[in-house]
């Protein structure tokens, strides 16, 4: 039966492979990448230069489709079904790359940012393919260390204090509110800087873009002094790069109401 690895590659530094992730790279015929345009290619980039970094040119196949756009302008009611239409699409083009591309006694792989357990839509992709039925296969996954696990590093700080918890989010559930009960809460997908409606509260924040790369940014501070520098850093490497991934620490100082 063909066999698939989910391989979760880090947040872009090559040094972040794990040891399980390059055993999995070795055991890998076909790659498929999934590719994102030229504005994004140093994603693509990336992922081949962690190939070359382990694995001798001409023992392995690439495979590269194009990603299928998503409507990045739905939003309320219209957002989750937006996000399904863009699913079902992938699955689509998954289902044929295993199909067409990997022999029936095979290994391919697909390498995923970070880790592909958290806020990674290919796993659950692969599972929309097992049942449609038309092509059987099964697969693992490799976990990886996420953007979150080296946001934090980096700032040399932990995600949770001494017996509370953290929540991990999106941009799009924290202009919602600050969540309930929680003082630490990690953001992720945030395409409209959600923490500036949050710069008169006692909150520090740990932010940083494209961490793990060489483009690599990083700033960290009370909300109100912090945010005005994250901004102009962000729309100068959004400028420079025509894209950006970010990740931030929301961080509320146990006095604040």
């Amino acid at each position: 039966m063909r066999k698939i690895h989910v391989i979760g590659i880090g947040a872009g530094d090559p040094d972040q492979l794990t040891l399980q992730a390059v055993r999995a790279l070795r055991s890998t015929d076909v790659f498929f990448l999934l590719d994102k345009g030229e504005v994004k290619s140093d994603l693509t980039r990336l992922r081949k230069d962690m190939l070359d970094a382990h694995l001798p040119r001409g023992t392995y196949r690439l495979v590269e489709a194009r990603d299928p756009d998503r409507d990045r302008s739905a939003g309320g009611a219209a957002y989750s079904p937006a996000v399904g239409d863009w699913r079902s699409a992938r699955a689509g083009i998954y289902e044929r790359l295993i199909a067409e591309e990997l022999g029936e006694d095979e290994c391919g792989a697909f390498l995923v940012w970070g880790d592909p357990a958290l806020y990674d839509s290919t796993l659950g992709i692969l599972e929309e393919v097992r049942t449609r039925a038309s092509v059987e296969f099964d697969y693992d996954v490799v976990p990886g260390i996420s953007s979150v696990s080296a946001l934090v590093a980096r700032h040399r700080t932990g995600l949770n204090r001494v017996a509370r918890p953290v929540q991990i989010t999106t941009g799009r559930r924290l202009a919602e509110g600050f969540p309930e009960g929680v003082d630490d809460v990690v953001v992720m997908l945030d395409a409209h800087q959600t923490f500036r409606q949050y710069a008169d509260q006692d909150i520090d924040i740990y932010w940083g873009a494209y961490i793990g790369t060489p483009d690599e940014i990083l700033a960290a501070g009370p909300i109100a002094e912090a945010a005005p520098r994250i901004e102009r850093l962000r729309a100068e490497a959004r400028e420079r790069k025509g894209w950006i991934m970010d990740t931030y620490l929301l961080r509320r100082n146990p006095h604040a109401e």
